[in-house]
Protein backbone atom coordinates (compact mmCIF):
# COMPACT_ATOMS: atom_id res chain seq x y z
CA UNK A 1 0.00 0.00 0.00
CA UNK A 2 1.53 3.50 -0.70
CA UNK A 3 1.62 5.94 1.85
CA UNK A 4 -1.33 8.30 0.56
CA UNK A 5 1.16 11.34 1.58
CA UNK A 6 2.45 10.36 -1.99
CA UNK A 7 -0.75 10.92 -3.76
CA UNK A 8 -1.04 14.36 -2.17
CA UNK A 9 2.22 15.76 -3.16
CA UNK A 10 1.15 14.43 -6.59
CA UNK A 11 -1.78 16.57 -6.37
CA UNK A 12 0.00 20.01 -5.00
CA UNK A 13 2.26 19.37 -7.44
CA UNK A 14 -0.79 19.36 -10.49
CA UNK A 15 -2.39 22.78 -8.40
CA UNK A 16 0.62 24.72 -8.65
CA UNK A 17 1.47 24.15 -12.61
CA UNK A 18 -2.66 24.77 -13.16
CA UNK A 19 -2.21 28.22 -11.37
CA UNK A 20 1.86 28.84 -13.04
CA UNK A 21 -0.34 28.44 -16.29
CA UNK A 22 -3.80 30.31 -15.88
CA UNK A 23 -0.73 33.44 -14.76
CA UNK A 24 1.05 32.98 -17.94
CA UNK A 25 -2.17 33.05 -19.79
CA UNK A 26 -2.81 36.64 -18.92
CA UNK A 27 -0.78 37.78 -22.00
CA UNK A 28 -0.85 36.60 -25.22
CA UNK A 29 2.67 36.37 -25.26
CA UNK A 30 2.74 34.11 -22.29
CA UNK A 31 -0.15 32.23 -23.16
CA UNK A 32 1.65 28.88 -25.01
CA UNK A 33 3.69 28.43 -22.21
CA UNK A 34 0.43 28.53 -20.22
CA UNK A 35 -1.23 25.72 -21.79
CA UNK A 36 1.42 23.87 -21.82
CA UNK A 37 1.83 24.05 -18.12
CA UNK A 38 -1.83 23.29 -17.47
CA UNK A 39 -1.55 20.43 -19.80
CA UNK A 40 1.22 19.23 -17.96
CA UNK A 41 -0.26 19.53 -15.04
CA UNK A 42 -3.28 17.47 -15.99
CA UNK A 43 -1.37 15.06 -16.93
CA UNK A 44 0.14 14.68 -13.63
CA UNK A 45 -3.04 14.55 -12.58
CA UNK A 46 -4.59 11.88 -14.35
CA UNK A 47 -1.63 9.38 -13.70
CA UNK A 48 -1.74 10.28 -9.93
CA UNK A 49 -5.44 9.51 -9.96
CA UNK A 50 -4.94 6.16 -12.31
CA UNK A 51 -2.27 5.34 -10.01
CA UNK A 52 -3.79 5.38 -7.05
CA UNK A 53 -7.07 3.46 -8.07
CA UNK A 54 -4.85 0.70 -9.47
CA UNK A 55 -2.89 0.92 -6.18
CA UNK A 56 -6.30 0.33 -3.77
CA UNK A 57 -7.35 -2.23 -6.44
CA UNK A 58 -10.13 0.12 -7.95
CA UNK A 59 -9.55 -0.41 -11.47
CA UNK A 60 -7.07 -2.91 -13.98
CA UNK A 61 -4.40 -1.99 -15.91
CA UNK A 62 -6.20 -2.84 -18.83
CA UNK A 63 -9.08 -0.23 -18.34
CA UNK A 64 -6.20 2.17 -17.08
CA UNK A 65 -4.48 1.77 -20.63
CA UNK A 66 -7.77 2.37 -22.62
CA UNK A 67 -8.84 5.10 -20.85
CA UNK A 68 -5.51 6.73 -22.08
CA UNK A 69 -5.60 5.65 -25.22
CA UNK A 70 -8.84 6.30 -26.25
CA UNK A 71 -8.55 9.89 -24.53
CA UNK A 72 -5.29 10.41 -26.07
CA UNK A 73 -6.45 9.58 -29.48
CA UNK A 74 -9.72 11.77 -29.48
CA UNK A 75 -8.05 14.41 -28.05
CA UNK A 76 -5.05 14.14 -30.61
CA UNK A 77 -7.33 14.16 -33.18
CA UNK A 78 -10.16 17.47 -32.18
CA UNK A 79 -6.57 19.22 -31.99
CA UNK A 80 -5.58 18.24 -35.47
CA UNK A 81 -8.84 18.01 -37.58
CA UNK A 82 -10.59 21.78 -35.85
CA UNK A 83 -9.19 24.76 -38.09
CA UNK A 84 -8.62 27.79 -35.83
CA UNK A 85 -11.36 29.10 -36.96
CA UNK A 86 -13.86 26.07 -35.15
CA UNK A 87 -12.18 26.76 -31.86
CA UNK A 88 -15.33 28.38 -30.28
CA UNK A 89 -17.45 25.23 -31.10
CA UNK A 90 -14.17 23.09 -29.61
CA UNK A 91 -14.43 24.85 -26.10
CA UNK A 92 -18.11 24.60 -25.84
CA UNK A 93 -18.01 20.85 -26.69
CA UNK A 94 -14.91 20.26 -23.33
CA UNK A 95 -17.10 22.98 -21.46
CA UNK A 96 -19.64 20.67 -22.34
CA UNK A 97 -17.14 17.65 -21.58
CA UNK A 98 -15.76 18.84 -18.03
CA UNK A 99 -19.89 19.33 -17.09
CA UNK A 100 -20.52 15.63 -17.91
CA UNK A 101 -17.97 14.12 -16.84
CA UNK A 102 -18.68 15.56 -13.42
CA UNK A 103 -22.41 14.87 -13.60
CA UNK A 104 -21.75 11.33 -14.66
CA UNK A 105 -19.01 10.58 -11.62
CA UNK A 106 -22.12 12.12 -9.45
CA UNK A 107 -24.55 9.45 -10.73
CA UNK A 108 -22.49 6.88 -10.76
CA UNK A 109 -21.26 7.29 -6.90
CA UNK A 110 -25.11 7.94 -5.77
CA UNK A 111 -26.07 5.12 -7.18
CA UNK A 112 -23.38 2.80 -6.02
CA UNK A 113 -24.10 4.11 -2.73
CA UNK A 114 -27.65 2.97 -2.76
CA UNK A 115 -26.86 -0.25 -4.56
CA UNK A 116 -24.69 -0.87 -1.41
CA UNK A 117 -26.43 0.55 1.22
CA UNK A 118 -23.66 2.80 1.60
CA UNK A 119 -25.86 5.86 3.08
CA UNK A 120 -24.76 7.86 5.76
CA UNK A 121 -27.21 8.38 9.10
CA UNK A 122 -29.28 11.52 9.26
CA UNK A 123 -27.00 14.77 9.95
CA UNK A 124 -24.70 16.56 8.48
CA UNK A 125 -22.42 14.01 6.43
CA UNK A 126 -26.23 12.44 5.10
CA UNK A 127 -26.86 16.52 4.45
CA UNK A 128 -23.16 17.71 3.06
CA UNK A 129 -22.61 14.46 0.98
CA UNK A 130 -26.34 14.11 -0.81
CA UNK A 131 -26.65 18.21 -1.11
CA UNK A 132 -22.75 18.22 -2.95
CA UNK A 133 -23.74 15.27 -5.14
CA UNK A 134 -26.76 16.98 -6.05
CA UNK A 135 -25.47 20.12 -6.78
CA UNK A 136 -22.47 18.40 -8.80
CA UNK A 137 -25.27 16.54 -10.99
CA UNK A 138 -27.50 19.93 -11.37
CA UNK A 139 -24.35 22.06 -12.35
CA UNK A 140 -23.07 19.17 -14.55
CA UNK A 141 -25.97 18.14 -16.53
CA UNK A 142 -27.14 21.97 -17.39
CA UNK A 143 -23.36 22.57 -18.19
CA UNK A 144 -23.42 19.53 -20.88
CA UNK A 145 -26.88 20.17 -22.37
CA UNK A 146 -26.19 24.12 -22.50
CA UNK A 147 -22.75 23.72 -24.02
CA UNK A 148 -23.90 21.28 -26.91
CA UNK A 149 -26.90 23.93 -27.35
CA UNK A 150 -23.81 26.50 -27.50
CA UNK A 151 -21.76 24.44 -29.93
CA UNK A 152 -24.99 24.07 -32.16
CA UNK A 153 -25.67 27.64 -32.11
CA UNK A 154 -21.77 28.47 -33.00
CA UNK A 155 -21.83 25.90 -35.97
CA UNK A 156 -25.40 27.41 -37.23
CA UNK A 157 -27.11 24.12 -36.75
CA UNK A 158 -25.78 20.37 -36.08
CA UNK A 159 -25.00 18.35 -39.17
CA UNK A 160 -25.43 14.64 -40.04
CA UNK A 161 -24.13 12.73 -42.90
CA UNK A 162 -26.19 11.27 -45.72
CA UNK A 163 -28.50 14.33 -46.39
CA UNK A 164 -29.02 16.56 -48.90
CA UNK A 165 -25.87 19.05 -48.79
CA UNK A 166 -27.06 22.90 -48.48
CA UNK A 167 -25.41 25.52 -50.58
CA UNK A 168 -22.31 26.01 -48.74
CA UNK A 169 -21.47 22.10 -49.34
CA UNK A 170 -22.98 21.10 -45.74
CA UNK A 171 -25.22 18.34 -44.75
CA UNK A 172 -27.80 20.43 -42.38
CA UNK A 173 -29.76 18.98 -40.00
CA UNK A 174 -31.04 21.41 -37.34
CA UNK A 175 -30.05 24.73 -36.24
CA UNK A 176 -30.82 26.63 -33.02
CA UNK A 177 -32.30 30.08 -33.47
CA UNK A 178 -32.71 32.30 -30.99
CA UNK A 179 -35.77 31.97 -29.07
CA UNK A 180 -36.77 33.66 -25.75
CA UNK A 181 -40.54 34.19 -25.30
CA UNK A 182 -41.05 36.12 -22.09
CA UNK A 183 -42.98 33.36 -20.52
CA UNK A 184 -39.32 30.89 -21.22
CA UNK A 185 -37.96 32.61 -18.19
CA UNK A 186 -40.40 31.79 -15.45
CA UNK A 187 -40.49 28.18 -17.01
CA UNK A 188 -36.82 28.18 -16.32
CA UNK A 189 -37.09 29.13 -12.67
CA UNK A 190 -39.48 26.69 -12.02
CA UNK A 191 -37.02 23.83 -13.24
CA UNK A 192 -34.56 25.55 -11.57
CA UNK A 193 -36.49 25.34 -8.14
CA UNK A 194 -37.90 21.72 -9.32
CA UNK A 195 -34.20 20.84 -9.43
CA UNK A 196 -33.08 22.09 -6.05
CA UNK A 197 -36.62 20.49 -4.53
CA UNK A 198 -35.32 17.21 -5.93
CA UNK A 199 -31.94 17.47 -3.79
CA UNK A 200 -34.02 18.24 -0.82
CA UNK A 201 -36.25 14.96 -1.25
CA UNK A 202 -33.24 12.81 -1.80
CA UNK A 203 -32.39 13.91 1.70
CA UNK A 204 -35.28 12.87 3.20
CA UNK A 205 -35.91 9.79 0.94
CA UNK A 206 -31.75 9.00 0.15
CA UNK A 207 -32.96 5.74 -1.01
CA UNK A 208 -35.06 6.28 -3.56
CA UNK A 209 -33.74 6.87 -6.99
CA UNK A 210 -36.46 8.11 -8.92
CA UNK A 211 -35.28 11.53 -7.38
CA UNK A 212 -31.88 11.15 -8.83
CA UNK A 213 -33.14 10.34 -12.00
CA UNK A 214 -35.56 13.24 -11.81
CA UNK A 215 -32.66 15.70 -11.44
CA UNK A 216 -30.81 14.33 -14.09
CA UNK A 217 -34.19 15.37 -16.84
CA UNK A 218 -34.93 18.47 -15.22
CA UNK A 219 -30.99 19.45 -14.95
CA UNK A 220 -30.79 18.69 -18.65
CA UNK A 221 -33.59 20.89 -20.13
CA UNK A 222 -32.55 23.55 -17.82
CA UNK A 223 -29.32 23.46 -20.07
CA UNK A 224 -31.20 23.61 -23.21
CA UNK A 225 -33.53 26.42 -22.29
CA UNK A 226 -30.64 28.13 -20.35
CA UNK A 227 -28.77 29.06 -23.88
CA UNK A 228 -31.98 28.59 -25.90
CA UNK A 229 -33.09 32.18 -25.94
CA UNK A 230 -29.31 33.60 -26.06
CA UNK A 231 -28.40 35.78 -29.51
CA UNK A 232 -24.71 35.21 -30.70
CA UNK A 233 -24.07 38.83 -30.20
CA UNK A 234 -23.67 37.28 -26.65
CA UNK A 235 -22.05 33.88 -27.12
CA UNK A 236 -18.64 34.65 -25.66
CA UNK A 237 -19.91 35.47 -22.46
CA UNK A 238 -22.08 32.17 -22.62
CA UNK A 239 -19.29 29.84 -23.28
CA UNK A 240 -17.01 31.75 -20.44
CA UNK A 241 -19.46 31.27 -17.80
CA UNK A 242 -20.39 27.76 -19.00
CA UNK A 243 -16.63 27.49 -18.61
CA UNK A 244 -17.05 28.78 -15.31
CA UNK A 245 -19.68 26.14 -14.41
CA UNK A 246 -17.77 22.88 -15.86
CA UNK A 247 -15.54 23.63 -13.10
CA UNK A 248 -17.94 24.32 -10.08
CA UNK A 249 -19.25 21.03 -11.11
CA UNK A 250 -15.66 19.46 -10.86
CA UNK A 251 -14.90 21.02 -7.43
CA UNK A 252 -18.30 19.41 -6.26
CA UNK A 253 -17.56 16.28 -8.03
CA UNK A 254 -14.13 16.14 -5.82
CA UNK A 255 -15.37 16.81 -2.44
CA UNK A 256 -18.10 13.88 -3.27
CA UNK A 257 -15.18 11.50 -3.81
CA UNK A 258 -12.48 12.93 -1.86
CA UNK A 259 -10.13 14.06 -4.84
CA UNK A 260 -8.74 16.71 -3.77
CA UNK A 261 -7.33 18.12 -7.12
CA UNK A 262 -10.36 17.91 -8.54
CA UNK A 263 -11.71 20.45 -5.81
CA UNK A 264 -8.26 22.78 -6.25
CA UNK A 265 -8.98 22.32 -10.32
CA UNK A 266 -12.47 22.86 -9.98
CA UNK A 267 -12.56 25.91 -7.41
CA UNK A 268 -9.59 27.78 -9.67
CA UNK A 269 -11.65 27.55 -13.22
CA UNK A 270 -14.69 28.50 -11.71
CA UNK A 271 -12.95 31.19 -10.31
CA UNK A 272 -11.36 31.93 -13.52
CA UNK A 273 -14.21 31.81 -15.93
CA UNK A 274 -16.55 33.90 -13.43
CA UNK A 275 -13.90 36.48 -13.47
CA UNK A 276 -13.53 36.61 -17.50
CA UNK A 277 -17.40 36.62 -17.48
CA UNK A 278 -17.93 39.57 -15.82
CA UNK A 279 -14.75 41.11 -17.88
CA UNK A 280 -16.53 40.02 -21.17
CA UNK A 281 -19.94 41.36 -19.43
CA UNK A 282 -18.37 45.16 -18.78
CA UNK A 283 -16.55 45.51 -22.50
CA UNK A 284 -20.51 45.08 -23.61
CA UNK A 285 -21.57 46.99 -21.26
CA UNK A 286 -24.26 44.59 -20.14
CA UNK A 287 -25.28 42.81 -16.91
CA UNK A 288 -24.90 38.76 -16.53
CA UNK A 289 -28.28 39.01 -15.81
CA UNK A 290 -29.56 41.07 -19.07
CA UNK A 291 -27.62 38.05 -21.48
CA UNK A 292 -28.91 35.51 -19.16
CA UNK A 293 -32.36 36.35 -19.19
CA UNK A 294 -32.76 38.79 -22.17
CA UNK A 295 -32.68 37.47 -25.59
CA UNK A 296 -29.78 39.92 -27.23
CA UNK A 297 -30.25 39.35 -31.65
CA UNK A 298 -31.39 36.94 -33.75
CA UNK A 299 -34.32 38.47 -33.98
CA UNK A 300 -36.56 41.84 -34.50
CA UNK A 301 -33.47 42.98 -37.11
CA UNK A 302 -33.54 46.42 -38.83
CA UNK A 303 -34.38 46.03 -42.65
CA UNK A 304 -31.50 47.94 -44.65
CA UNK A 305 -33.06 50.14 -46.85
CA UNK A 306 -29.66 52.54 -47.58
CA UNK A 307 -27.37 52.02 -50.42
CA UNK A 308 -24.13 52.09 -50.50
CA UNK A 309 -21.42 52.01 -53.93
CA UNK A 310 -18.35 49.70 -53.21
CA UNK A 311 -14.91 50.54 -53.93
CA UNK A 312 -12.40 48.28 -55.97
CA UNK A 313 -8.96 46.99 -54.47
CA UNK A 314 -6.89 49.38 -56.75
CA UNK A 315 -8.95 52.45 -55.49
CA UNK A 316 -8.14 51.38 -51.67
CA UNK A 317 -4.63 50.17 -52.36
CA UNK A 318 -4.25 53.85 -54.11
CA UNK A 319 -5.46 55.36 -50.98
CA UNK A 320 -3.11 53.24 -48.78
CA UNK A 321 -0.38 54.39 -50.87
CA UNK A 322 2.10 57.32 -48.80
CA UNK A 323 0.04 56.70 -45.44
CA UNK A 324 1.95 57.06 -42.34
CA UNK A 325 -0.54 55.11 -39.70
CA UNK A 326 -3.05 52.11 -40.23
CA UNK A 327 -4.98 50.33 -37.70
CA UNK A 328 -6.23 46.53 -38.45
CA UNK A 329 -9.58 46.31 -37.03
CA UNK A 330 -10.50 41.85 -36.97
CA UNK A 331 -13.91 40.48 -36.32
CA UNK A 332 -15.42 37.07 -36.85
CA UNK A 333 -15.50 37.76 -40.46
CA UNK A 334 -11.44 37.64 -40.70
CA UNK A 335 -12.03 33.93 -38.80
CA UNK A 336 -14.58 32.56 -41.16
CA UNK A 337 -13.14 33.56 -44.26
CA UNK A 338 -9.62 32.68 -42.79
CA UNK A 339 -7.80 35.95 -44.41
CA UNK A 340 -5.55 36.29 -40.94
CA UNK A 341 -2.65 35.18 -43.45
CA UNK A 342 -4.13 37.54 -45.58
CA UNK A 343 -4.14 40.70 -43.27
CA UNK A 344 -0.61 39.88 -42.21
CA UNK A 345 0.61 40.10 -45.86
CA UNK A 346 -1.25 43.28 -45.93
CA UNK A 347 0.59 44.43 -42.93
CA UNK A 348 4.25 43.36 -44.30
CA UNK A 349 3.62 45.67 -47.37
CA UNK A 350 2.73 48.32 -45.60
CA UNK A 351 5.39 48.25 -43.36
CA UNK A 352 8.11 47.74 -45.95
CA UNK A 353 7.06 51.11 -46.81
CA UNK A 354 7.53 52.62 -43.78
CA UNK A 355 3.71 52.48 -42.75
CA UNK A 356 2.95 52.16 -38.94
CA UNK A 357 0.50 49.09 -38.48
CA UNK A 358 -1.03 47.54 -35.52
CA UNK A 359 -4.35 45.78 -34.82
CA UNK A 360 -7.31 46.68 -32.39
CA UNK A 361 -8.75 43.49 -30.61
CA UNK A 362 -12.34 44.33 -29.33
CA UNK A 363 -13.25 41.79 -26.02
CA UNK A 364 -15.72 40.55 -27.84
CA UNK A 365 -14.86 40.37 -31.41
CA UNK A 366 -15.47 36.47 -32.77
CA UNK A 367 -17.44 33.92 -30.56
CA UNK A 368 -15.04 33.28 -27.43
CA UNK A 369 -12.93 35.29 -25.28
CA UNK A 370 -8.89 36.15 -27.36
CA UNK A 371 -10.66 34.69 -30.65
CA UNK A 372 -8.96 37.49 -32.68
CA UNK A 373 -5.20 36.96 -30.89
CA UNK A 374 -5.37 33.41 -31.22
CA UNK A 375 -5.92 33.81 -35.30
CA UNK A 376 -3.54 36.52 -35.42
CA UNK A 377 -1.25 34.70 -33.52
CA UNK A 378 -0.99 31.27 -36.36
CA UNK A 379 -0.69 33.92 -39.02
CA UNK A 380 2.72 35.23 -36.77
CA UNK A 381 1.44 38.60 -35.98
CA UNK A 382 3.80 40.25 -33.45
CA UNK A 383 2.29 40.02 -30.04
CA UNK A 384 3.49 43.83 -29.36
CA UNK A 385 1.64 45.21 -32.22
CA UNK A 386 -2.21 43.60 -30.70
CA UNK A 387 -3.70 46.96 -28.32
CA UNK A 388 -6.42 46.56 -26.73
CA UNK A 389 -9.58 49.02 -27.33
CA UNK A 390 -8.90 51.28 -24.91
CA UNK A 391 -5.17 51.79 -25.84
CA UNK A 392 -6.13 51.77 -29.58
CA UNK A 393 -8.82 54.22 -29.39
CA UNK A 394 -6.75 56.80 -27.96
CA UNK A 395 -4.60 56.19 -31.54
CA UNK A 396 -7.17 56.06 -34.30
CA UNK A 397 -7.95 59.84 -34.16
CA UNK A 398 -4.74 60.14 -35.44
CA UNK A 399 -4.26 57.23 -37.90
CA UNK A 400 -4.43 57.88 -42.07
CA UNK A 401 -6.66 54.24 -42.71
CA UNK A 402 -8.33 52.01 -40.71
CA UNK A 403 -9.30 49.01 -42.25
CA UNK A 404 -11.87 46.75 -40.54
CA UNK A 405 -12.50 43.23 -41.74
CA UNK A 406 -15.66 41.03 -40.83
CA UNK A 407 -16.21 43.26 -37.54
CA UNK A 408 -20.09 45.17 -37.35
CA UNK A 409 -21.64 45.66 -34.16
CA UNK A 410 -18.03 46.18 -32.59
CA UNK A 411 -17.47 49.57 -34.64
CA UNK A 412 -20.93 50.57 -34.78
CA UNK A 413 -20.96 54.50 -33.82
CA UNK A 414 -24.90 53.71 -32.62
CA UNK A 415 -23.46 52.73 -29.55
CA UNK A 416 -22.49 55.65 -28.48
CA UNK A 417 -26.20 56.97 -28.21
CA UNK A 418 -27.03 55.07 -25.32
CA UNK A 419 -30.31 53.29 -27.24
CA UNK A 420 -30.94 50.02 -28.98
CA UNK A 421 -29.55 46.58 -28.60
CA UNK A 422 -25.81 48.61 -28.62
CA UNK A 423 -26.42 51.26 -26.49
CA UNK A 424 -23.25 52.33 -24.11
CA UNK A 425 -21.41 49.22 -25.44
CA UNK A 426 -17.75 49.99 -25.79
CA UNK A 427 -16.49 50.13 -29.41
CA UNK A 428 -13.67 50.76 -31.28
CA UNK A 429 -13.53 53.96 -32.35
CA UNK A 430 -12.96 53.34 -36.47
CA UNK A 431 -15.20 56.59 -37.26
CA UNK A 432 -12.40 58.68 -36.02
CA UNK A 433 -10.06 57.72 -38.84
CA UNK A 434 -9.76 59.95 -41.27
CA UNK A 435 -10.52 56.86 -44.01
CA UNK A 436 -12.11 53.94 -43.26
CA UNK A 437 -12.02 50.93 -45.40
CA UNK A 438 -14.75 47.94 -45.18
CA UNK A 439 -14.08 44.60 -46.05
CA UNK A 440 -17.39 42.70 -45.91
CA UNK A 441 -20.04 40.74 -48.03
CA UNK A 442 -22.87 43.35 -47.95
CA UNK A 443 -24.05 45.74 -45.70
CA UNK A 444 -26.10 43.61 -43.35
CA UNK A 445 -26.98 44.35 -39.88
CA UNK A 446 -25.01 42.09 -37.13
CA UNK A 447 -26.13 40.02 -34.66
CA UNK A 448 -27.29 42.69 -32.72
CA UNK A 449 -29.56 43.51 -35.65
CA UNK A 450 -28.55 47.06 -36.15
CA UNK A 451 -27.83 49.12 -39.04
CA UNK A 452 -24.14 50.15 -38.94
CA UNK A 453 -24.11 54.24 -39.90
CA UNK A 454 -20.36 53.78 -40.36
CA UNK A 455 -20.84 52.03 -43.38
CA UNK A 456 -22.85 55.06 -45.03
CA UNK A 457 -19.75 57.87 -44.09
CA UNK A 458 -18.36 59.66 -46.81
CA UNK A 459 -14.62 59.02 -45.34
CA UNK A 460 -15.78 55.50 -46.06
CA UNK A 461 -14.75 53.06 -48.59
CA UNK A 462 -16.72 49.53 -48.72
CA UNK A 463 -15.07 46.31 -50.47
CA UNK A 464 -17.97 43.55 -50.86
CA UNK A 465 -16.94 40.24 -50.79
CA UNK A 466 -15.37 37.57 -48.94
CA UNK A 467 -12.58 38.48 -46.82
CA UNK A 468 -10.39 36.11 -47.32
CA UNK A 469 -10.82 37.19 -51.75
CA UNK A 470 -10.84 40.81 -50.97
CA UNK A 471 -7.44 41.17 -49.15
CA UNK A 472 -5.80 39.01 -51.24
CA UNK A 473 -6.95 41.45 -54.42
CA UNK A 474 -5.74 44.38 -52.09
CA UNK A 475 -2.61 42.88 -51.64
CA UNK A 476 -2.03 42.06 -55.58
CA UNK A 477 -3.33 46.16 -56.28
CA UNK A 478 -0.66 47.19 -53.87
CA UNK A 479 2.07 45.18 -55.49
CA UNK A 480 1.13 46.73 -58.85
CA UNK A 481 1.55 50.20 -58.03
Amino acid sequence: MVDPVVWDIGYLVSAALFILGIKRLSSPRTAPQGNRLGAYGMLLAVLVTMAKLYSDGLIGLELIAGGLIIGTVIGAWLAIRVEMTGMPELVALFNGFGGGASALVGFSEVLDRLNKGNVPDAGVELYATWVAIGLSGLVGWLTLTGSLMAMGKLMGGFYIPFTKKDDRGRRKWVNFPTWGPPWLNFVKGILLFTSLALIALTIQEPSNKDYVYYLVGTSSLLGVLFVLPIGGADMPVVVSLLNSMSGIAAAFTGFVIGNNVLIIAGSMVGAAGLILTFIMCKAMNRTLSAVLFKSFGGGGKETVTRTKVGSDPEEVAMVCDGISKCVIIPGYGMAVSQAQHAVKEFADLLEAEGVEVSYGIHPVAGRMPGHMNVLLAEANVPYEQLIEMDDINSELPECDVALVIGANDTVNPVARSGEGPLGGMPIIDADKARVVVIIKRSLSVGYAGVDNDLFYEDKTMMLFGDGKKMMNELNSAIKDL
